[in-house]
């Protein structure tokens, strides 16, 4: 019975294991979202103040990147893929036995790469919704700035949380980490904008 009980541990630890993975991979795609996103409204705000440019340049942003990370995911995998099939052939041909029924079952285990080109997509998008949605209804152009950057922050905040839990981390280091690097990146991207438009480009 103590012994059942360790292999259903073991299970749940593997399991779990294989889940934190993939919400990591996630919970990177979506902070990527909210990041580059946020990062490019704010970069364009600081030149141009309209809400229609700011948001068609956060829509634009969304687009590009899930494609983006969509096509660079499913190119990975499928590499990944394509070098683990080889090398369970050339395993295969060294047993010299059919063994076919194992070499399904360890293809079947493999990641679908159309499967993560998706999730990595709808990571992205998803992320990237959270500054771009509050922003298309906010016309004053201080306020939308300023909400931009408030549910960013909540945002970031978040997924410091939950990178924290997923990695067994210092929740207040892991999360303020991950904020000030967003107020880094989004201070650096609307400084840089503001320069070229007081310089005239």
């Amino acid at each position: 019975m103590a012994k059942t009980n360790k292999n259903e541990e073991s299970n749940q630890e593997v399991d779990f294991s294989k889940r934190s993975q993939w919400l990591r991979a996630a919970l990177l795609g979506a902070n990527d979202g909210l990041l580059s996103t946020a990062s490019l409204m704010m970069g364009v705000g600081a030149v141009r103040k309209d809400a229609r440019t700011m948001v068609l340049a956060g829509i634009a942003g969304l687009v590009a990147g899930a494609c983006s990370m969509a096509i660079g995911e499913f190119v990975s995998v499928y590499s990944q893929h394509d070098m683990a099939v080889a090398e369970m052939e050339r395993k295969e041909s060294r047993r010299g036995g059919p063994g076919e029924a194992v070499m399904k079952a360890e293809m079947e285990s493999l990641p679908n790469p159309f499967q993560a080109a998706g999730a990595s997509a709808m990571a992205f998008a998803v992320g990237a919704a959270v500054p771009l949605l509050p922003a298309a209804f906010i016309r004053a152009y201080r306020w939308r700035v300023a909400v931009v950057v408030a549910v960013s922050s909540a945002a970031l905040l978040g997924f410091g949380g939950l990178g924290a839990y997923l990695g067994r981390a210092p929740y207040m280091k892991s999360c303020f980490r991950v904020l000030i690097g967003g107020w880094v990146a989004m201070a650096i991207t609307f400084a840089v904008s503001k320069s070229f438009d007081v310089l005239g480009f």
